[in-house]
């Protein structure tokens, strides 16, 4: 019995299945945590959700923003007509209620105490412990379960915010939330978003850093396991573990063994 840690598949069917046939994955006594973004860019994005939701008992999965962008074109789109081709595909599918019902259910972050590790797809602001993130996560995991959903999900990404605040309440702070926890990269030592960089670290202005280097963050005592920064590249430190290894992009798609840190990886999309 193993479990594997896996980055961003982004739609990359062939690379996760060669990754999957690679570490000779047993779905009936292994594990897979993802930290999200399973669809977009990569053309296969049906192909991936039916075999994450195959492997759904033997899964862990933290949605990314792209996993959030598909769930909105759901809830905008009923009659499937969207822009996004891959997301049409899924939205025309005959099993799509299934799958989205499943991606919806999905958490924002994930705790493992037997490995003081904590799981997101982007990153945590400073002043988050790793219970309050869990809290937090769980207000977004609650609406996305509720008849709230689809305002919640039509609105996220209007009036974006940058500054997080304890006491902000309402969509607002929701919005808020999710976007820390799906798109993060640079924030300063107040918890400032900047949302307009996504190149890799060096390349912010200069009160800016990454999430992962503020010194005082609330977080430094559990490892943090994300994806979401190509640009960042894969990343395996005593604190943190970056697995976006860029595989839509033609990188990698990488697999991280937790029981003996065992690095996997397969050539990822051909672009």
């Amino acid at each position: 019995m193993a479990t594997y840690l896996i980055g961003d598949i982004q739609g990359c069917y062939d690379s996760l299945h060669r990754l999957l046939d690679k570490i000779q994955f047993d779905s009936a006594a292994d594990h897979l945590w993802c930290c999200g973004d399973a669809v977009n860019r990569g053309g296969q994005s049906l192909e991936v959700l039916r075999l994450l939701h195959s492997l759904r008992r033997r899964l862990v999965f933290t949605l990314g923003n792209h996993d959030l962008y598909l769930l909105a074109d759901n809830a905008g789109n009923p009659d499937g007509t969207t822009w996004n081709r891959e997301f049409r595909a899924i939205l025309c599918a005959h099993d799509r209620e299934e799958l989205l019902s499943w991606l919806q259910h999905q958490p924002l972050a994930f705790s493992s105490p037997d490995h003081n590790m904590l799981m997101v797809h982007a990153g945590v602001v400073p002043q988050w412990t790793p219970e309050q993130t869990l809290a937090y996560a769980a207000e977004v995991e609650d609406v996305l379960r509720s008849d709230k959903a689809t305002n919640f999900l039509l609105r996220m990404n209007t009036g974006r915010l940058r500054l997080w605040k304890d006491e902000r309440t309402g969509s607002k702070r929701l919005r808020m939330i999710a976007a820390i926890l799906t798109q993060l990269r640079f924030c300063d030592v107040n918890g400032k978003a900047l949302w307009s960089a996504s190149g890799p670290p060096g390349s912010q202005p200069e009160k800016y850093l990454p999430w992962f280097k503020h010194t005082h963050r609330a977080t430094r005592n559990v490892r943090m396991v994300f994806g979401h920064w190509a640009a960042l590249g894969l990343r395996i430190k005593k604190r943190y573990i970056a697995l976006d290894s860029g595989c839509v992009w033609g990188g990698r798609l990488s697999a991280f063994r937790l029981d003996d840190e065992h690095l996997i990886q397969v050539p990822g999309h051909f672009r």
